[in-house]
């Protein structure tokens, strides 16, 4: 049976890439900060999702070893093992690195005793009013129901002596995640000092038990299961089904305890009867319990010289500000490379067409949105004006679910028609569609990309976006939503390629003639950039065509299940990971068809999720100046030798480094250069164009 790696401990490795990037100390210190908080944030949404449906299937007596050979039960304590071993390098690294180069900075995390008077006052007025009146301690008696702790919240735990009495008993103070978990005490100068509100909790957790001694505190955060499924069969209204599984999420099984080390015992044995947490769920912390909450620290105002130079968004030379996304579009294609280039285009347009008079109607799937949605208030605007506005927004998308209600509620008040994703799929495609009348015909815009409706992630995230007229992928729109809205089948299209109907079929079919050109001994070659690497029957395919001598390079941010370098099965496949400040987002394919190469944009991963069980969209990029485009960006990634990695036949990675005599090449910072050459090139060439001044008749 050909080789696959365990999906579980390659997503580990992937974050142990992550946690590299905090422990390099020739990188700003709070970009490195923010490299620690990305990690642990994480290991919170993993402990959620994989290890919470990996406990599931434990307790359901599952022995069958997955496409890896790892049982349940075996997989759970490989992750555990490897876990301690990455708090441990986290913690050590924060108390023995980056809390001393910060307080060095003037970034100064205080514990109760080492403040000043006038530092005791300021924080004293915090509690007083901002914190103490918002707080509900919780009794612990156990005579009675255990209470509900919420899970990712901070926990103050407290033993209480009665004087009078001499008796005991312990309670519990949870800190709402609202408040935030830095307290500032003093703010001089360039110097910030803050205290963590647990310990500021603790410190006045007397405040809540008059007449009652508080002899030991110790704060504590509890992960808990989040792989709680919808059950669509059984749901009469999905929204309603939604909003019982965010409650039910807040308080399912304990899969991770972070404890403290110096937790008191008797606290210690308190808290893990009141979560359930066995002791293969206990993970102690030498430190903060929550390290994802140091994020706040990375984006401190004042401190810019400890973060890397800022990289603004460039505007794409193809398109001039202020002129119109219609007659920009109907000119040309457009493709653009975020975040180098700005995301601002693809606003201009859904914004455009809201107050166009020409616009009929819009289209849109929306999968995760920002905060404070632009292409929302853009959508409810072109509802209000009359047009048609179809919105299908994914009420599965797993922990945004909560926001997409929210936002569903104000899209269906505006006018618009609401649809909550299709039974028994995510819908994950990124797509939109706007229908305008122009010269007495109907002419459709077509947006498609690799990442989410989203501004504030499209300045993080590597994505695509492909902008187009071409009334064969307007048809393709129209097909497409009427199939997702209107329940019908997901026929094969003109140009797009959706899953699960289409694409996995077509992918095998790609990766199956490029084996057989290089059997006929013709020259073949795939190049794929993808998040994720999962799905057996695609790692067959691609086995099999590397034993026929095809050249593989794949670029897999994360999981990869594929292993490298197998001498049998691997020998022609070359694997690599990007970690740099932008995360690598965007899905793209090649496959050399014997020359005249097929390129492709994808929604999807290629993972059996995203190819069997969601909604997703392949976009087949065919104007010769994009494809070789696209073509230059995907062998770039193999030439980057500074925040590259080669994955090796363990599942491990190993950091490229530069040859001697080699010049320094970084990917994410060679497409920033070029899309800044080309903004200002463009306003160059601006300048230089003289507009004549025609005298008014």
């Amino acid at each position: 049976m050909p080789p696959l790696l365990n999906r579980e401990l390659s997503w580990l490795e992937f974050n142990q890439r992550v946690l590299n990037e905090a422990l390099r100390g020739d990188l700003p210190l709070l970009e490195r900060l923010k490299f620690l908080a990305i990690t642990a944030s994480n290991l919170d949404e993993f402990f959620q999702v994989r290890v919470g449906g990996l406990v599931l299937l434990r307790r359901s007596g599952r022995k069958t070893p997955d496409a890896s050979g790892f049982t349940p039960s075996r997989c759970l304590s490989a992750i555990r093992q490897r876990v301690l071993q990455l708090n441990a390098d986290q913690y050590a690294l924060l108390a023995g690195t980056l809390l001393p180069a910060l307080d060095a900075a003037g970034i100064r995390l205080l514990q109760a005793r080492e403040l000043t008077l006038s530092q005791v006052a300021k924080a004293t007025a915090t509690f007083e009013d901002s914190i103490f009146p918002l707080l509900t301690p919780l009794a612990v008696d156990p005579e009675v129901l255990v209470p509900a702790i919420p899970g990712l919240h901070m926990i103050v735990a407290c033993s209480l002596l009665d004087p009078a009495t001499q008796s005991t008993r312990h309670a519990l103070i949870p800190i709402p995640d609202t408040l935030g978990r830095r307290v500032p005490v003093s703010s001089e100068g360039t110097e910030q000092a803050f205290v963590l509100i647990e310990d500021l909790v603790a410190t006045h957790a007397g405040r809540f038990f008059p007449g009652e001694t508080v002899t030991a505190t110790t704060a504590f955060r509890v992960t808990r299961n989040g792989d709680i499924a919808v059950h669509e069969e059984d749901a009469i209204d999905l929204a309603d089904e939604m909003e019982d599984v965010l409650t039910a999420r807040r308080f399912a099984d304990t899969v991770r305890l972070e404890l403290r080390t110096d937790a008191p015992r008797e606290l210690a044995r308190l808290i893990q009867h009141v979560t359930a947490a066995g002791p293969q769920e206990i993970y102690r912390c030498d430190g903060p319990p929550g390290l994802a909450a140091f994020m706040e620290l990375a984006f401190l105002s004042g401190f810019d010289h400890l973060r890397d130079a800022d990289w603004p968004p460039q505007g794409p030379p193809g398109i001039v500000p202020g002129a119109s996304m219609f007659e920009t579009i109907a000119a040309r294609d457009v493709l653009l490379h975020h975040p180098y280039e700005s995301f601002e285009p693809v606003l201009r347009l859904i914004e455009e067409a809201a107050a166009d008079p020409d616009v009929i109607a819009i289209k849109q799937v929306l999968y995760r949105t920002a905060r404070q949605s632009r292409i929302i208030e853009a959508l409810i605007m072109a509802a209000e004006n009359g047009k048609h506005v179809t919105v299908l927004i994914e009420l599965k998308a797993r922990f945004d679910e909560a926001r997409n209600l929210n936002r569903a509620d104000e899209l269906q008040r505006a006018g618009a028609q609401i649809v909550y994703g299709v039974k028994d799929l995510k819908t994950h495609a990124k797509i939109c569609l706007i229908v305008r009348r122009e010269s007495g015909h109907l002419r459709r815009y077509v947006h498609l990309g690799t990442g989410n409706y989203n501004e504030s992630t499209a300045k993080l995230y590597t994505d695509f976006s492909y902008l187009t007229c071409k009334p064969e992928f307007g048809n393709d729109a129209t097909l497409f939503f009427n199939a997702v809205t209107g329940r019908s089948k997901l026929l094969r299209f003109q140009r797009l390629v959706p899953a699960p109907t289409a694409m996995k079929p077509l992918l095998l079919d790609l990766i199956a003639s490029e084996a057989e050109r290089a059997k006929q001994g013709l020259p073949a070659r795939i190049i794929a950039k993808v998040n994720s690497l999962q799905d057996p029957d695609l790692i067959n395919a691609l086995y099999k065509a590397s034993q026929a001598g095809v050249q593989i390079r794949l670029n897999v941010r994360g999981i990869c299940c594929l292993k490298p370098g197998d001498p049998k099965y691997s020998r022609n496949i070359e694997v690599v990971s990007i970690i740099d400040r932008f995360l690598e987002h965007a899905r793209l394919f090649l496959f050399h068809q014997g020359g005249d190469s097929e390129v492709y944009l994808a929604s999807a991963d290629w993972m059996t999720r995203n190819l069997d069980k969601r909604i997703e969209l392949m976009i087949p990029i065919e104007e010769p100046g994009l494809k070789r485009r696209l073509v230059r960006v995907l062998e770039a990634f193999f030439q980057d030798n500074t925040q590259a990695y080669r994955l090796l036949p363990n599942g491990t990675s190993l950091r490229l480094t530069r040859a001697k005599g080699q010049k320094t090449f970084r990917v994410q910072d060679h497409f920033y250069q070029q899309a800044r050459k080309a903004a200002k090139a463009r306003e160059h060439e601006r300048a230089m164009t003289f507009e004549p001044h025609v005298p008014a008749g």
